[in-house]
């Protein structure tokens, strides 16, 4: 809406306004006559010599607004020769009787003041409607602008991509190759997207000028059409009244309504339109604007890859253009039969509330039917500008039906065959044939679907596409890594894609396996990666120790029911009834574990509680095993009892404390060392650390603390 482009649709709108409130005062004169109509001849001139100053004052505005493009004279709009008309009766009038008095206030008054407040509503509703569709339009051009940089963007990251490559060594140059391929890919669909939203923008742009704004400014007339043949049926029973009472002035009174009568809505709308038409040139379309980086052409890219993107986005664009079309139809339809209905009831006043419903209606549609309608031209672009350049789908392929999944178990995309797990990674999973993918790998699957599968065929299927994308693997047998080698090896083998066995939940790490752990050769290449398994093998806990050096003697069992233990860590009494205890420090046990993670013990003299797990009950040479640990715990690895102060594990609340988490296994696991809790699902135990970060949490069961794999358990009430 920049200068005289839209000089009609805004000089409507302004007349709608001063239309609006010039109905304000009209009601005035009409009220302000009914308390002078008593004080007869006199006041009742000068009232129409005030009027007609008024009037002489807006002619103009009036007739063709406060900036028509041409300057109408002293020429009239139709409405106000009427309004002079009226006021010259006016002044043949010398006498009004108190009844027609109380009849021109109650029946003229109170209706214009309905009218006015309920046609200004109607006003807002039209401008407010304008803005949002230039908010819609500006949105559009935004988006495109967004495009635009998006694309610029992705051809400075190709151009560096590419000069990588010029500048790579020869053993870095395929790898670099790969990914200025990549890019390049990515590029295209960029472009493509860019292109598209030219042809939307470009198309909005058109729906804008040609149907948004002309439908506008029609309504706008409307409006003022209805207000003016409103203001007619007041106007000629005012003047029925007057004549009633005053049959000396019947003969005058007469001559206004018949110059009432010929007071048609159309002609103050002809002549607003010819003192402001103005010349309008629509605005250029958008073309397609090459990266200042990257030589280009306006083409979509038609390689196959890009052909993959666009027919997914084909086949999403008609599936939504349905639902679109019901919506866009079903609004149109709806507000055709309320215009309809307010052509039939608009001169009955006694269906007023009625008009007022409907008129709401269309408006409430006008608003729902926008977004729809703009959706729909948005879609009908992107499927035309799709089949102009790759054509239709292959006859016999079927497009997957994918659907928003969450992978809580670890599961492989069966496109770029890189991990999907965590509850924050999400993906797609097809409801037919069970294939799984990134979310921003769903629109480069080709079209493959076999169709519905049960779960068996959707098992086989993976597993064929598991097998055909391995390279290498396991000599045949089902390999154990043991938990001694997984500190330093699996992690390895995982950040090349998968275990020759079964994957691991460590991080990334340099270190291979060792020879002495297994016989199983890890490979991996950067093109394929090899196949997935289902379980998964977490490093040890933080806690987890070598036995001590020297065995700890086991008081003897017959005639005594004490048992010996030895302080694993220091632990300093925090409340009532505990006893602070160094490490190394040999106790007796008084009171074992009774499910609360609490011990009684006895050191020296004194008696107290120490948290169980702080405890090394009964400590042999063969209590637990050793293991071989990352960098990060080797000192801990070293010596059970150090001389050094060591943090020990968290303390398990003493009950009546706090509340107790607990945990359910998700999955079956087996323990590979002592320091392990084996378990199957459902199994419930109490949480006593949770995950730090190293893929095990600690649990206690039957007063026994130890570790388990975090991902193969969750948090439970009670």
């Amino acid at each position: 809406m920049d200068g005289q482009t839209l000089a009609v649709n805004f000089g409507e709108g302004l007349k709608v306004a001063g239309g609006i409130a010039w109905l304000d005062d009209i009601q005035s004169f009409y009220r302000e006559r009914a308390v002078i109509e008593k004080e007869y001849a006199a006041k009742l001139n000068a009232l129409a010599k005030k009027y007609f100053e008024k009037k002489a004052k807006k002619s103009s505005s009036l007739s063709v607004g406060d900036t028509p493009f041409m300057t109408p004279g002293s020429l009239e709009s139709a409405s106000l020769t009427t309004w002079t008309t009226i006021l010259t009766a006016t002044e043949y009038v010398s006498k009004e009787h108190d009844n027609f008095a109380a009849c021109l206030s109650s029946a003229v008054c109170d209706s214009l003041k309905s009218i006015a407040t309920r046609y200004e509503d109607y006003r807002k509703r039209h401008e407010s409607f304008a803005a949002k569709l230039l908010a819609e339009r500006d949105s559009v051009y935004s988006d495109l602008k967004k495009s635009k940089d998006s694309y610029d963007a992705t051809c400075r990251v190709v151009e560096e991509k590419r000069a990588k490559v010029d500048k790579s060594y020869d053993a870095a140059k395929p790898k670099a190759e790969r990914s200025y391929q990549t890019q390049l890919a990515d590029m295209s669909n960029v472009k493509n997207t860019y292109l598209l939203q030219i042809a939307v923008t470009n198309r909005q742009k058109y729906k804008y000028f040609h149907e948004d704004l002309p439908e506008l400014i029609n309504s706008l007339q409307d409006l003022n059409e209805t207000r003016v043949t409103k203001l007619n049926a007041l106007w000629t029973l005012s003047n029925q009244l007057d004549s009633t009472c005053r049959a000396n002035a019947i003969s005058h009174l007469s001559g206004a309504v018949a110059e009432i009568a010929h007071n048609l809505p159309v002609y103050d709308s002809t002549m607003f339109a010819k003192h402001n038409m103005a010349g309008w040139a629509e605005p250029p379309n958008f073309v397609f604007e090459p990266s200042p980086i990257w030589h280009d052409t306006d083409e979509i890219v038609v390689d196959e890859s890009a052909k993959i993107f666009m027919r997914n986005l084909l086949g999403k664009s008609r599936r939504a253009l349905e639902d679109a079309k019901t919506h866009v139809e079903t609004r149109r339809k709806e507000i055709n039969e309320l215009r309809k209905l307010i052509d039939t009831i608009k001169l009955d006043e006694s269906k007023v509330q009625k008009e007022i419903d409907a008129t709401r209606s269309i408006f409430y549609n006008f608003e729902e039917l926008a977004p729809h309608s703009t959706k729909l031209a948005t879609l009908r672009v992107e499927i035309e500008a799709i089949l102009g350049a790759v054509g239709e789908i292959e006859r016999g392929t079927q497009t997957h039906k994918f659907k928003a999944t969450t992978f809580k178990i670890p599961t492989n995309c069966d496109f770029c065959n890189e991990t999907l797990w965590g509850l924050k990674s999400k993906g797609f999973t097809c409801q037919d044939c069970g294939y799984s993918c990134h979310k921003h790998c769903e629109m480069k699957v080709p079209a493959a679907c076999p169709g519905v599968l049960d779960k068996a065929a959707k098992k086989a299927l993976k597993e064929e596409k598991r097998t055909s994308m391995a390279i290498g693997g396991s000599n045949g047998n089902d390999t154990e890594l043991s938990r001694s080698n997984t500190m330093n090896s699996l992690s390895s083998s995982y950040s090349g894609g998968r275990l020759g066995t079964k994957p691991s939940a460590t991080k990334p790490s340099a270190t291979s396996v060792s020879p002495s752990a297994t016989n199983v050769e890890l490979k991996a290449t950067p093109d394929i990666a090899p196949p997935r398994r289902n379980r998964v093998i977490a490093p040890p806990p933080e806690r987890y120790i070598s036995p001590p050096s020297e065995p700890i003697a086991e008081l003897p069992e017959h005639g005594k029911r004490e048992k010996a233990g030895r302080m694993i860590y220091t632990y300093s009494s925090t409340g009532e009834g505990e006893i602070s205890v160094e490490a190394g420090a040999d106790v007796v046990i008084m009171e074992p574990d009774d499910g609360s993670g609490w011990v009684m013990v006895r050191s020296g003299h004194a008696e107290g509680l120490v948290p169980a797990t702080y405890v090394d009950v009964d400590p042999s040479p063969t209590a637990r095993p050793s293991s071989v640990h990352s960098s990060s715990n080797a000192s801990i690895a070293n010596s059970t009892f150090s001389t050094g102060k060591k943090k020990g594990p968290a303390v398990k609340p003493k009950r009546g404390a706090k509340r107790v988490k607990h945990v359910e296994a998700l999955y079956d696991y087996e323990a590979r060392s002592g320091a392990e809790h084996s378990m199957i699902e459902g199994d419930r135990f109490v949480l006593v650390k949770e995950d730090d970060g190293s893929g095990w949490a600690e649990v206690e069961k039957g007063g026994i603390v130890k570790s388990v794999p975090a991902a193969y358990v969750q948090v439970v009430d009670g």
